[in-house]
């Protein structure tokens, strides 16, 4: 009996042993196959970067102060499309001249067909570093390199972001972010002893879109500009009054034949 009972125990401690042994490696086992739990983080509510890479998969980034002592490095980082086609009015409040120029940018070259006060409509284009220009309906041209755009005495200066780059810094007054007509714009406001100048700049194309400048209380020059169409419609030519081609617009590409030598006159 007493060697019975003596039997049962060591089968018992047995029993527990083996139940120790699944606990501790066992369970261990069922663990290790279960997946992993990541807990979502939540994303950070950020406004793009001011930069025409809105759309074009650059990433979210915190959006740049702009101070007037910071604007006009955060409008020369703007990236501009390299293809569009839009249209810009310039009122002359005073004398009550209107400009109204079409504009065309594709691949490096640029056309312009303004219409002044006169009623002349002068055109342009500029690429491979010349400027071409005539008055619309004569069938000569003249040259001049295209950082000397003011060979023409009768260009009327249409105010682009480039003045805001050429402003002295110290005579920026104001500087921020506003939104114009639903665009999201760098607003500055330029001031001098003579007069004062506001300058809307596009975040998204970074385009002057809007422009105002005053004397006093009065308001001299207004600028306005369509909605930039991007890209340039397909088909459209950058050619000379003699019909020689000098670039066009395709889609999904670009075609710029070199001018004939004869063609160039002026």
């Amino acid at each position: 009996m007493e060697r019975r009972s003596r039997n049962i125990l060591v089968v018992l401690i047995a029993l527990v042993i083996a139940v120790a042994v699944f606990s501790s490696f066992g369970l261990e086992f069922y663990a290790s196959s279960m997946p992993e739990i990541t807990l979502p983080t939540v994303p950070l509510t950020q406004e793009p970067a001011p930069s025409a890479g809105s759309g074009a998969g650059s990433g979210e980034a915190v959006r740049v102060d702009v101070t007037p002592q910071t604007v006009q490095n955060v409008i020369r980082t703007l990236e501009r499309p390299a293809s569009y086609y839009r249209e810009i009015t310039v009122s002359y409040t005073a004398s009550g001249g209107t400009v109204r120029s079409s504009q065309w940018v594709d691949g490096g070259w640029s056309r312009s067909e303004t219409q002044l006060p006169s009623g002349q409509v002068r055109c342009t284009l500029i690429g491979d570093g010349t400027l071409y220009y005539w008055y619309q309906g004569s069938r000569n041209w003249y040259t001049a390199g295209a950082d000397e755009r003011s060979a023409d005495a009768d260009a009327v200066h249409i105010p682009t972001y480039e003045d805001v780059l050429e402003v002295p810094v110290q005579d920026i007054t104001q500087a921020g972010y506003v939104e114009l007509d639903g665009v999201m714009c760098i607003y500055v406001a330029v001031g001098t002893a003579e007069e004062e100048t506001h300058y809307w700049v596009s975040v998204d194309s970074g385009l002057l879109v809007a422009a105002q400048r005053t004397a006093g209380e009065t308001v001299v020059l207004s600028m306005t500009s369509t909605p930039v169409e991007r890209p340039a419609p397909p088909g459209t030519q950058f050619a000379l009054p003699d019909g020689s081609v000098l670039h066009t617009v395709q889609a999904g590409s670009t075609v710029s034949p070199a001018p004939a030598p004869e063609a160039a006159q002026g």
